[in-house]
């Protein structure tokens, strides 16, 4: 009944795009997290706004846009118990002091990699409680066809006194609530597993749907639309009201898809911070095989 119920919604809702109406069945406010290129740059020279470069330090200093900071994985995260972990509210307050970003900056995000890094910058601001922040779609590359800027000099900052709000665990999934649930499922949550399928056959955490977060980008690097993010996974069966656990093996690719939900209008979301790492380095947990075969991981993006 509820797969009925659930593909019924999915007819309305693309029912809705043809009818250029917004689907009052998502409570939160859509597309306002995600911009395009040409959207950034109107921004890039206003005042308050803080571009921010998630690439690694090497690929910043060789090419960045002009007047951004660089703010990559490593600084943003802690690798003690399990790798990529969510850093302490200190370590942002310092790190956000150093590039010169205030409470009231409009931060906005890009990087070079399927959007992975700037959704995990995203994730970890909007967690100590920076409201204003926006992530490009398509990062590095769609800014250049779109005509930004580029340069190799590092601008000067002025330091700021930055103050993190105390961390907002309704965003975080602990290995506990992840436990409840495979133990006790509830239909209105769903575990999401946003690796790759090869990674899935050779071994999930019981009970999760696999949608690879590559699904939530076009070919060319930029996020899909709402509507298609939307149609996406209500198809999987994810309803608006439902809450959505994600995770990959180290919680980056599970941010991004994080932000597609959230900026597609989804409001009860998790990140399972300590993710796959975390859960296979417990032996007593279980651990589902959809696939037995053995594969070799080659993905450069395993994170």
């Amino acid at each position: 009944m509820k797969r009925l119920i659930r593909l019924s919604l999915l007819v309305l809702i693309i029912a809705s795009m043809f009818m250029n109406v917004g689907c009052s069945s998502f409570s939160g406010e859509t597309g306002t997290e995600i911009i395009d290129a040409k959207e950034a740059i109107n921004l890039f020279n206003q005042e308050n706004v803080i571009i921010v470069d998630a690439q690694h330090p090497d690929a910043y200093s060789v090419r960045h846009v002009e007047n951004s900071v660089n703010i990559s994985r490593g600084d943003i995260v802690v690798s003690e118990p399990v790798p990529n972990l969510l850093a302490p509210k200190s370590q942002i307050e310092e790190l956000m002091s150093s590039r010169g970003i205030s409470n009231d900056s409009i931060v906005v995000i890009y990087d070079n990699n399927k959007n992975m890094d700037s959704a995990r910058l995203w994730w970890t601001l909007k967690v100590y409680g920076h409201e204003n922040v926006k992530v490009v779609s398509g990062g590095l590359k769609a800014l250049a066809a779109a005509g930004a800027e580029f340069t190799t000099e590092v601008p000067d900052v002025t330091p700021t006194e930055y103050i993190a709000k105390e961390k907002n665990t309704d965003m975080i999934a602990t290995i506990e609530d992840v436990k409840a649930q495979v133990n006790e499922p509830k239909d209105n949550v769903m575990l999401i597993d946003t690796r790759s399928q090869e990674e899935y056959n050779a071994g999930t955490i019981p009970s999760s749907v696999l949608v690879n977060y590559v699904n939530n980008i076009n070919d060319d690097g930029t996020y899909k639309t709402v509507s298609r993010i939307q149609a996406m996974y209500l198809d999987e069966g994810l309803l608006p009201k439902d809450t959505a656990i994600m995770y990959c093996k180290t919680s980056i690719r599970g941010a991004q898809t994080y932000l597609a939900l959230y900026n597609a209008g989804y409001r009860n979301l998790k990140l399972y911070d300590g993710a796959w790492v975390e859960w296979s380095k417990d032996k007593s947990l279980p651990v589902q095989m959809p696939d037995n075969t053995e594969v070799e991981i080659n993905e450069q993006d395993v994170s």
